[in-house]
C-alpha cells in the first residue's frame, strides 16, 4: 500500500492590487521603450523597422475591419442619442478641453508635449476597455459595445480630420502625401477587412487569442519605431521628470473632467442609471491601439512625444476607471439589496432581487489591450 505524498502548499505569486490593472502588456510596453532608448534603430536598419511598422499598421486596421460586424452596428443605431453623446464627448468634448490646455505653454507644457497632448484629445475610444469596466459597472453592456465600436469607426476619418485642423504644422496634415498614407495605410486596410469579413471573419473569430498577440506585437513595433526616431533625432532633451510631472497632473484634470462631464452631463439628458455607466466609460477614454498607429502615419519622425501622453493617460484611465467600476458596482448592489428593517414579530421576508441576471465582471487586466 502505497502513502500518497503530502500535497504542496500552492505557491505564492506576486500580483499587483485588483484595483491597480498593471499586466504585462503595460510592462512590455515599457520595456520596448527601454529598448530603444538602449539600442534604437538607426541606418539600414531604421529602414527595414520603418518598413515593418508600416505592414503592422495595415494588419492592424485590417483585422479591425474582419472584426467589426456591420450587421451588429447598424442594430445598435436605434440608441442613437447614446451614441452621438458618446461621439460628442470624444470629438468634441475632448478637443475643447485640449484646445484649452493651449494656455499653459510653454509654462507648464512644452510645445512638442502639448501636440500630442492635442492628438489625445483626437483620438477615438476604447472599445474592450468600454465594454470591461462598463460590465462590472452593471451599466448597459451592448450599447458599449456599439459605442466603443461607432468611435472607432468615426476616428478613422474624424482624427486624421481634426489632426490637420487642430495640430497644423505639427502632423503633416492633409497634403497630398499624408493623405495618400492615411488611405493606405488605414483606410484600405480596414475597408478590405470589412469586404473579406465574409469569409475571414470566422477564422478571425476562432482565432481571437492568437490574433490579439499579432495585435499586440505590431503595436510594440509600432512604438519601437517610433521611439527609434525620437532617440536618434536627438528629441528627448525636451523633456525632463519635471515636464513629465506637469503632463500628468495635467492628464489627471482632463480625466477627472471628463468623467464628471460625461456622467453628471448623461444625467442632465435623461439618460438612465445603466446608459451613463456606458457613457461615462465610453466617452472618457482613448484608445492606445488605435492612436499609436495613427500617430505613426501622421506625426512621422515626430511621433515619439506625439504618443507619449497618449501612452500616460492610457495607463491612468485604466487604474483610474476600475476603481470607479467596482465603486458603481457596489452602489447598485446596495440598491438591488436594502438591509431589511428590524422587526420585533417574525422576521419580515427579504426583499426580492431585481429582475434580470448581473452582468459578468470580465478580467479588468484585459482592457489594457485597448
Amino acid at each position: 500500500m502505497t502513502v500518497p505524498a503530502p500535497a504542496r502548499p500552492p505557491r505564492r505569486t506576486l500580483r499587483p492590487p485588483s484595483w491597480l490593472p498593471v499586466d504585462g502588456y503595460v510592462l512590455a510596453l515599457l520595456a520596448t521603450v527601454g529598448l530603444a532608448a538602449l539600442l534604437p534603430a538607426s541606418g539600414d536598419a531604421a529602414d527595414v523597422a520603418e518598413g515593418a511598422s508600416t505592414g503592422a499598421v495595415a494588419l492592424l486596421f485590417f483585422l479591425y475591419g474582419a472584426r467589426l460586424s456591420t450587421r451588429e452596428a447598424l442594430d445598435g443605431l436605434t440608441h442613437w442619442r447614446l451614441h452621438l453623446t458618446v461621439l460628442g464627448s470624444t470629438f468634441l468634448l475632448f478637443p475643447l478641453l485640449g484646445l484649452a490646455a493651449r494656455g499653459l505653454v510653454p509654462t507648464v507644457l512644452t510645445p512638442e508635449l502639448y501636440g500630442g497632448f492635442l492628438f489625445l484629445c483626437l483620438v477615438p475610444s476604447t472599445i474592450q476597455s468600454s465594454i470591461a469596466f462598463t460590465s462590472i459597472a452593471r451599466g448597459n453592456v451592448p450599447a458599449a459595445i456599439c459605442a466603443g465600436s461607432f468611435s472607432s469607426l468615426a476616428g478613422i476619418v474624424l482624427t486624421p480630420l481634426l489632426a490637420a485642423l487642430l495640430l497644423g504644422g505639427s502632423a503633416e496634415g492633409l497634403s497630398a502625401d499624408g493623405l495618400l498614407k492615411i488611405v493606405l495605410q488605414l483606410l484600405v486596410p480596414f475597408l478590405a477587412g470589412q469586404v473579406l469579413r465574409r469569409w475571414v471573419g470566422g477564422f478571425v473569430g476562432r482565432n481571437r487569442k492568437v490574433l490579439g498577440y499579432v495585435d499586440r506585437g505590431s503595436i510594440l513595433l509600432v512604438v519601437y519605431t517610433a521611439f527609434s526616431q525620437g532617440m536618434v533625432a536627438g528629441i528627448w532633451h525636451l523633456v525632463t521628470p519635471a515636464r513629465l510631472g506637469l503632463l500628468l497632473a495635467v492628464e489627471a484634470v482632463l480625466l477627472a473632467a471628463m468623467l464628471a462631464l460625461t456622467w453628471y452631463g448623461a444625467r442632465r439628458l435623461g439618460f438612465g442609471r445603466a446608459d451613463r455607466i456606458a457613457i461615462q466609460f465610453a466617452g472618457s477614454k482613448k484608445s492606445l491601439a488605435a492612436g499609436l498607429p495613427m500617430a505613426n502615419v501622421l506625426f512621422g519622425p515626430q511621433a515619439a512625444l506625439a504618443v507619449l501622453p497618449l501612452m500616460l493617460f492610457h495607463q491612468m484611465q485604466l487604474m483610474v476607471c476600475a476603481v470607479l467600476a467596482k465603486r458603481r458596482s457596489r452602489d447598485v448592489e446596495g440598491e438591488r439589496s436594502p438591509e431589511p428593517e428590524p422587526a420585533s414579530g417574525p422576521s419580515a421576508p427579504e426583499p426580492a432581487p431585481a429582475s434580470g441576471p448581473a452582468a459578468p465582471a470580465p478580467d479588468t487586466t484585459a482592457a489594457s489591450r485597448a
